[in-house]
């Protein structure tokens, strides 16, 4: 065979396949750095978490990632996922029935886990304040309505308190920190059950002082002596707040921290959860049967729409990097919580998220979470 001819065909073969690999290549989409804006809006209850974890993946894994998110209560961050003004809402409620109806196929992610502590403003009185849920519930039911009363005196013998009215201080917002607070108090007192209840937003029997948001809550008792009232964990230590030990149901005082909020979240998640899009109306870790446990935890959910296109604006870029900083959050994410005295999600609890969370789509295809 001529060489001539044998070289311009090992050419043209060349060509080809290089032509066929610059379509190929030119054909795939590629990963854009455009900056992508991501909006969301509820609790406050995991701010100081969630706030940690947006700086750090902003800056350091998705710099043309912003993801902005308003502390504006459960209750707001619901209504703006129901009215589609965001694009993830945070609550430390889980949505009801009529919630779920009015705002359809919206998944729960638990994102962390925190302890509601009880606060107090007390004169001369900077720590051993020990409280029962009865008697919690009757201070902010008006039945108790002085700091001396026989019933916060008998489970205080060492402890001399003032004749003086207690001021209680209550969220005014729709507040899952209230709806944690409050649902202790149903499983605490048979009274506030069946005359108070549950819920984001109740009427307090006791009147008081309301406040917007867990800063607001802290910032009154702070400023108000004599006076008592409930926010999460984090916030509480931030501010050097003197906080009560409170029975738990194996008759032991404990006191809001990292190891008692962990043993609650250890006992009360342990199986049995729902997966993400099912109701989880029924999953609460308040109350749980271990001797070291703080009484007052929750969960605390991220909260979205398992097909992201129902959002107006919503584009395939902007459902991507909502899916993958969701992931984020419940992975890498949860290395920042210890530090903040939130529990770090049980391995359990990530591996139901990790299915929620790739179950989500954008015009029926699924997303990628990294």
């Amino acid at each position: 065979m001529n060489t001539k001819y044998v070289i311009f065909a090992i050419l043209a073969i060349v060509v080809l396949v290089g032509s066929i690999a610059a379509y190929v290549y030119l054909s795939q989409p590629a990963e854009s750095n455009a900056p992508v804006s991501i909006t969301g809006s509820g609790a406050s209850f995991p701010y100081p978490l969630l706030d940690k974890i947006i700086t750090d993946y902003t800056n350091n894994v998705k710099p043309n990632v912003q993801v902005n998110y308003q502390a504006i209560g459960s209750g707001g961050g619901i209504s703006d996922l129901k009215n589609k003004n965001n694009d993830f809402a945070g609550s430390d409620a889980p949505l009801t029935a009529s919630e779920i109806e009015a705002a359809p196929n919206v998944l729960h992610i638990p994102e962390t886990i925190g302890a509601v502590t009880i606060p107090y403003n007390l004169p001369g009185v900077s720590s051993g304040l020990k409280l029962t849920g009865q008697v919690i519930a009757d201070v902010f039911e008006g039945k108790i309505t002085n700091w001396n009363d026989p019933a916060i005196q008998n489970l205080n013998p060492d402890i001399t308190l003032p004749s003086q009215t207690i001021i209680t201080v209550h969220r005014s917002d729709g507040s899952g920190t209230t709806f944690v607070f409050t649902g202790y108090l149903v499983d605490s007192s048979s009274s506030w059950s069946s005359s108070v209840g549950q819920g984001k937003s109740v009427a307090w029997p006791a009147g008081g002082i309301g406040s917007n948001g867990n800063t607001g809550v802290a910032t009154s008792i702070i400023t108000t002596p004599y006076s008592i009232g409930y926010v999460e964990l984090a916030y509480a230590l931030e501010n050097q707040m003197t906080v009560a030990a409170i029975k738990n149901p194996a008759g032991n005082y404990i006191m809001p921290t990292l190891e008692s909020t962990t043993a609650a979240a250890q006992a009360g998640a342990a199986s049995g959860l729902p997966t993400g899009d099912e109701s989880w109306t029924n999953v609460d870790l308040i109350n749980t049967e271990t001797d070291e446990a703080y009484p007052i935890v929750s969960f605390s959910y991220l909260l979205a729409y398992k097909e992201l296109n129902v959002i107006s604006g919503m584009t395939q870029e902007k459902a991507t990097a909502l899916v993958q900083f969701l992931w984020y959050v419940i992975h890498d994410g949860q290395q920042f919580a210890a530090e903040l005295e939130y529990a770090p999600l049980p391995s359990n609890v990530v591996q139901l998220n990790e299915v929620t969370i790739k179950s989500i789509t954008f015009d029926g295809q699924t997303l990628p979470t990294t």
